[in-house]
This record gives C-alpha cells, structure tokens and sequence, in this order.
C-alpha cells in the first residue's frame, strides 16, 4: 500500500509544470540532463534540482552511462498515480460555440471517427500534422515537434502533449496525447489516435480514429476532433510546403 508521505511527495513533484513538461520530454526514451535543460529551457543546475525532486518521488530513474547520467521516465509509476487521482468529469463538457465542427462529421462507434476532405494533396495534409511550421499555420496556435514529442497551447489555455508513436508518410500518423486546462498533463494516461490520409480526385480525406474509454470522452472528442479537422479542411487550399509563406489567418478564442 503506498503510504501518504510518498503519495505527498508526487503531488509535490507533479505541482511543477517544468517537472511534467520534463516527464513529458522523457517519454518512454532516455535522455541527458542536458537535453533536458535545452528542452525545457533552464539552466543545468536548475533541470538537476528537478531531476532530483522527480527521483526521490519514484517518477524518474537514472543510468549512468561514462560520463553521463540518462533519465528514463517511470511511466508504470506515473499510470499507477493516475487511477489513484480522482477524475470530476468536468473536462469531458463539450464547448458549444465551436463553429469550425460543420466542416467536418465525426461518429462514434469502438472508436470516434472523424473525417474530413482537404483540398490539397495528400503528401502536404501529411506535412499539416508533422511539420511544425505548418502545423502552426493552420492550428493557429504555436506548435512544437522535437523528437517525436509534440505539444500546443490552445488560445483559450488548454495545454496539448503528445508523442508520436507509428508514423507512414504519406498515409499514416499514431500518436498518443493527453490535455489539461491551463496546466501541462501529467503523461501516462495518453489517449490514442490513428490519422489515415487517402489520396482523392479532389486533394484528400483524412479520418481520425480516436480510442476512448468512457462515453463522456466519446463525446468530447467527436466535438474536438471536428474542431480539429475543421481547421484544417479550411486552411487546407493555402498550406503552403515548409519553407514557402502561406497566408496569414486568424482565429476567434473559444472555449
């Protein structure tokens, strides 16, 4: 049984967004403490002081390798925590005022499935969800891609994290990815998601399998995914490649 003094200590090092920005760069890799400190922007000594509140809370592990000490996420600690922390339900509401949704249908069946077509070639829908510099473009938010990690701020502050799991250009995008409402989301509890990209006389369709658990995810993600892919389909005509300028667009703040 896990006492309340550990149970302290991880809530203590999960208080930190830096600390879980750090879980997330992790992922299911190792990594220096170095490239840790570049990927969340501290100094050496800074990232040191949260490698170690993460280690002593039994979230993070570390190997010495020579000269150097990797850090490997604990992420059947941090599933573990995730079943003990109390879920309201409350981020599972759908918004109301999300007109980008009549672009794009979306179903529900194991999975939801959400489709929309694009007008552009299949080969740039694919560059859309792995390029960072395009998928900024057409998100509308800033969007970072670092060895296979990928994470957003919404504009209304719902933080984005993601990894990519498989990846088949052109036609196929895994990923695994959580959210949290103004706070970075504590990994080991990702939802998956298959993007398919099918080539058609007109550009492409792409549809979203998303796995949910629980109907209330089931409905929130029908509503995010049309959201999503909405975005899309309407930048779609001015995705330009990387490295190329597209239009300049921009997006109402929503809930």
């Amino acid at each position: 049984m896990v006492g309340l003094d550990e149970i302290q200590r991880v809530l203590q090092a999960l208080g930190s967004p830096v600390r879980r920005e750090i879980l997330w760069l992790l992922g299911d890799g190792e990594r220096a403490a170095g490239e840790l400190a570049a990927g969340v922007h501290v100094s050496a000594p800074t990232v040191s002081e949260h490698l170690k509140v993460l280690r002593d809370a039994g979230l993070v592990t570390v190997r010495v390798d020579g000269t150097f000490r990797r850090y490997r996420a604990r992420r059947e600690a941090l599933a573990g925590l995730r079943r003990l922390l109390a879920d309201s339900g409350g981020r599972w509401e759908p918004a109301a005022d999300v007109p980008e949704r009549e672009r794009a249908s979306a179903r529900t069946a194991t999975v939801v499935i959400a489709s929309a077509e694009l007008a552009c070639p299949r080969e740039l829908a694919f560059t859309a969800f792995t390029d960072p510099e395009v998928y900024s473009s057409w998100l509308g938010v800033p969007v970072s891609i670092s060895d296979g990690h990928f994470s957003a701020t919404m504009e209304w502050g719902t933080e984005v994290r993601g990894r990519y799991e498989h990846v088949v250009a052109p036609s196929l995008v895994v990923m695994a990815w959580d959210f949290a409402d103004e706070q970075v989301p504590v990994p080991g509890g990702e939802l998956r998601a298959y993007a398919h990209l099918t080539g058609t006389a007109g550009g492409c369709l792409v549809e979203v399998d998303q796995l949910v658990e629980t109907p209330e995810q089931a409905r929130f993600m029908q509503n995010a995914w049309r959201m999503v892919l909405g975005r899309l389909a309407e930048a779609a005509p001015d995705l330009a490649v990387p490295g190329r300028p597209a239009q300049a667009r921009s997006w109402r703040p929503k809930r």
